[in-house]
């Protein structure tokens, strides 16, 4: 489900760039018109390269350490409220 998000999203990002690119008004030396233009086209090459990187998992090795991370941290959580609960039974 994530990956066809960021499929339509990139998809989507790509139309609006090659729709775009040509009716911006770049190259005209240092005017307004012409920041927006490189400031727009930068915004969206970042959100294009974004999906870029979710697709193809640059980040798995960081979230295979972020959920080993999290079970042990509930394993963690479990074993303190046994020992909670263990010690509330003996009256200790």
């Amino acid at each position: 489900m994530r990956a066809m998000k960021s499929v339509i999203s990139l998809i989507a990002a790509l139309g609006m760039l090659i729709y775009a690119v040509p009716r911006l008004e770049i190259g005209q030396g240092f005017t307004p018109p012409t920041i927006y233009g490189i400031v727009w086209i930068g915004f969206s090459l970042l959100v294009i390269a974004a999906h870029l990187h979710e697709l193809l998992g640059v980040d798995e090795q960081t979230r295979d350490r972020l959920d080993r991370l999290n079970t042990y941290a509930r394993w963690k959580l479990e074993r303190r409220i046994r020992e909670h609960l263990r010690n509330m039974q003996t009256g200790e």
